[in-house]
């Protein structure tokens, strides 16, 4: 077994259980990409077991901290397994309403850089770190044999492989058939396509805030909603249960607007009500605004805007304009729901700019709640980070 030896000092993350070891930290050793190593304090005293990666800033990603654990296809097993129980207790407890759901979340589940999603009877698995692409094959099998389920499509196509120097690979990595599938979720009827859809297919984690736009929409009788990139429209099928008479969804993809278009459909909503603009959302904003339009409700769940905290900055910039023009062009009383998926911004750091956003359009806003991810994506205490999903939902007054 290879031997990292860290920093005097650097060992004190590792204690706290935070499963990154970063490159600065390391004072020696090496291994091949995705190896097993033991990690070591300066002075030689164990601290954990991790997956070596020589091409990543995050040089070891651990597994586990005992010492006495094997890191071996039943370790794997005995982890997946933990981790869909899990989500099992949650929809047995009524917190998860769909047939779609996040079964493993990476660091959160003890296994960093693998996220599976279960959609129907499909798996979706993403491979994000050299530590999990080592045990691709046995995780494939494992989780197969513990749902009971026989097709298991890759999507590992994200840019974190390329940071981890590792290619990307998509396709069907157990049984093969359609990619194009339809999940349930809160009453409503979802199409999507685990080949072509954003990340393993579809954003899972914003399943509670969709039910909550809908519960909102009614409860303020919001009867015009405008959605903001709005991808396959999940936001604005929950506006219209709601009872919004006019929904209106922008985003720059063709397709993607054209799978928002079907979802309506499937779920018994009338062309009629809604509008869908092909278009980028900034320049949208500034049209209407220009136009003298307004909405009742307005939803702003826009891309990653800064991966890391390196691109924060220019990450604030773009959140704020948007912020700033949604508050405009919102009618008095109006509910804006506004979101980051950004890592390298922090819930505080959201908040402080849509705040200076509010304070540019001459806006007084009030926090009706605070939002974040599904619980099928957790976030733990010894790994703040997973926090990356973070929202608000205001009220203008």
């Amino acid at each position: 077994m290879k031997t990292i030896r860290l920093c005097e000092g650097k060992e004190r993350s590792l204690l706290r259980r935070h499963p990154w070891v970063f490159q600065g930290s390391v004072a020696k050793g090496g291994a091949d990409a995705g190896e097993t190593v033991r990690v070591e304090a300066h002075d030689g005293r164990f601290l954990a077991w991790g997956a070596f990666s020589p091409a990543s800033a995050i040089r070891v990603r651990s597994w586990s901290f005992d010492e006495t654990q094997r890191i071996d296809a039943a370790f794997f097993h005995a982890r997946l397994q933990r981790s869909i129980a899990l989500r099992g207790r949650l929809i047995a407890a009524g917190l998860i309403a769909s047939d779609g759901v996040r079964l493993v979340h990476g660091e959160a589940d003890g296994l960093p850089g693998l996220i599976v999603d279960r959609y129907g009877d499909v798996l979706s698995v993403q491979f994000g770190s050299a530590g999990v692409e080592r045990w691709r094959e046995p995780i494939a099998d494992a989780l197969c044999a513990i749902t009971g389920l026989t097709r298991l499509y890759e999507r590992s196509d994200a840019s974190a492989r390329s940071q981890e120097g590792l290619p990307a690979r998509t396709g069907w990595l157990r049984g093969d058939g359609a990619t194009a599938l339809a999940i349930t979720e809160h009453g409503w009827t979802l199409g999507l396509d685990v080949a072509h859809g954003h990340k393993t297919g579809y954003y899972l984690d914003q399943r509670d805030n969709r039910a909550r736009l809908a519960t909102l929409v009614r409860q303020l009788g919001c009867r015009t909603v405008l959605n903001c990139y709005s991808y396959t429209g999940g936001f604005s099928v929950a506006a219209l249960a709601g009872g919004a008479a006019e929904v209106t969804s922008v985003d720059s993809s063709g397709p993607a607007l054209v799978q928002a278009r079907d979802n309506l459909r499937r779920n018994g909503f009338d062309d009629g009500a809604h509008a869908f603009i092909d278009a980028d959302v900034n320049a949208f904003l500034r049209e209407a605004i220009t136009a003298g339009r307004s909405f009742d409700a307005i939803v702003l769940d826009p891309p990653k805007f800064a991966p890391t905290a390196a691109h924060s900055e220019r990450a604030a910039r773009a959140y704020k304009d948007i912020n700033r023009l949604a508050l405009k062009l919102l009618a008095p009383g109006g509910l804006l729901l506004t979101f980051s998926c950004s890592g390298g911004v922090s819930a505080d750091l959201f908040h402080k700019i849509v705040a200076g956003a509010g304070i540019d359009a001459g806006v007084n806003a009030a926090i009706l709640q605070r939002l974040e991810g599904a619980c099928d994506h957790p976030t733990t205490i010894e790994f703040p980070e997973g926090e990356y999903l973070k929202g608000l939902a205001l009220l203008k007054t």
